[in-house]
């Protein structure tokens, strides 16, 4: 860790949104002043953070209604006032991290980050002066009592309908700025297949998750739906070892019309040049699909933590659920129907709504408070 920084980000690994938001903005900011990006929960305790990521991971997967229960149980937690065990060795590695850089700016991605801040300052001897305090929050329209509650300086927010949740729980206009998701800053160099686009073939970008048997039955179900004049990308992310050879299955069994990536990070050039994205609605997910006016279909949701995110898509009339057994059939028929008129409706729909450039929006509001305020 450099010291005097101008600006620290924090991110976790409890969900991609997170760190894709945190890296994102760190790869603009990085280009005009000193800045540094950590996890401190990884930093500090590397085994049990990994352990509680296998964990959220397992249990938002398998077990999605249990991880509901917990979700919505911090609506009635007191981060203030309260410190959480696991959480005891991260809160003191940030107090030693920020004593020693003295950032100007510390964006955090995760919501419990503001509360350590809070307590860091108050109990620090002699005082230091706190610096300003921006939470960017990775959840949509319903937001948890985590970030709303959060003492931070200014709340970064996705869409208006978020912003105005906020807004609603008591938080001062001036301190919710609307700035959509920060996407990765290529989203912004690229252009997107468009509504009056052939749909010939039909170009289905696919994210499993790391349920074995689905993979199969859902690539099935998509490519018996859209006909021989459609293709499947199934990309497999950190699954690959897991879902490789159900996925390869797929591509013998439809020659010509599957290709199986494993990790990538073509990402942004995938959404841009696909017709329709399935994948779980995590925040990052959706936005992306959002800042490539990618119709998306839901094909998991975690209850609770990513309801919002869904509601979003509907809002927008840019994307559906589909988390059962002919849903995804359906759907995709239904985007087809009529030289495709529901899917160039959504691409529409998305399209007046996409941020593409979210990541700059983000950096150029961080980089107007490092400018120092001419004297009057």
């Amino acid at each position: 860790m450099k010291n005097n920084i101008d600006i620290l980000i924090l991110s976790a690994g409890f969900g991609e949104g997170h760190n894709s938001a945190a890296g994102n903005i760190h790869t603009l900011l990085t280009k005009d002043v000193a800045s540094s990006l950590i996890d401190p929960c990884a930093l500090a305790s590397p085994l049990i953070n990994e352990a509680i990521r296998h964990f959220y991971r397992f249990i938002t997967t398998h077990t999605p209604s249990v991880w509901q229960h917990i979700y919505q149980s911090t609506e009635r937690h007191d981060f203030a006032n309260s410190r959480m065990p696991l959480m005891r060795k991260p809160e003191a590695l940030l107090g030693e991290i920020v004593a020693q850089s003295q950032p100007k700016v510390i964006i955090s991605t995760y919501p419990l980050y503001p509360y350590f801040l809070e307590r860091i300052y108050n109990e620090t001897n002699p005082p230091q002066a706190k610096p300003l305090i921006v939470t960017v929050v990775t959840d949509s329209m319903l937001v948890n009592a985590a970030w709303r509650k959060a003492p931070t300086d200014f709340w970064l927010v996705t869409d208006a309908k978020t912003r105005s949740a906020l807004l609603h729980h008591g938080i001062a206009d001036s301190k919710v700025i609307e700035t959509g998701f920060p996407v990765h800053p290529r989203f912004a160099e690229l252009s997107s297949v468009t509504a009056e686009s052939s749909i010939k073939p039909f170009k289905m970008l696919y994210f499993p998750t790391a349920k074995r048997p689905h993979v199969r039955r859902i690539s099935r179900e998509l490519l018996d739906a859209g006909g021989e004049d459609s293709s499947l990308t199934i990309v497999l992310g950190r699954n690959t070892k897991k879902l490789r050879r159900r996925a390869q299955e797929i591509e013998d069994q439809y020659p010509g019309r599957v290709t199986v990536k494993g990790w990538t990070k073509e990402v942004p050039e995938l959404l841009n040049s696909h017709h329709v994205v399935i994948g779980k609605a995590g925040g990052a997910t959706v936005h992306e699909a959002l800042a490539a006016s990618c119709p998306m279909i839901i094909h998991h949701l975690v209850p609770g933590q990513e309801q919002g995110n869904l509601d979003l898509l509907r809002h927008l009339e840019g994307g559906c659920l589909a988390d059962q057994p002919g849903d995804l059939a359906a759907c995709i028929s239904s985007m087809l129907a009529n030289d495709a008129s529901q899917w160039r409706t959504m691409k529409r729909n998305l399209s007046r709504q996409a941020r593409p450039a979210a990541a700059h929006t983000v950096a150029n509001f961080i980089l107007s408070k490092l400018k120092p305020h001419p004297k009057p």
